[in-house]
């Protein structure tokens, strides 16, 4: 699982924009954003760079980034 802290995000259009971002480069991809903690949670074999890029691509500024 990766954990990515995500500035810019404040509503249901920010979810399902950072969804569809990490589905486009990973179509199995899990994906759980969490509005309150500014983190967005993604189950998913592509490349961390790859991720970070799709998300940052969207608009939204990924401050941490962080793996288990």
């Amino acid at each position: 699982m990766i954990e990515f802290k995500v500035e810019g995000m404040s509503c249901n259009h920010c979810v399902q924009a950072i969804t569809r971002a990490v589905r486009e480069r990973d179509p199995v991809a899990s994906v759980t954003v969490d509005l309150p903690t500014k983190t967005v949670n993604v189950g998913s074999t592509a490349e961390v760079a790859e991720l970070r890029q799709a998300i940052e691509a969207e608009g939204y500024a990924v401050t941490s980034v962080s793996q288990s």
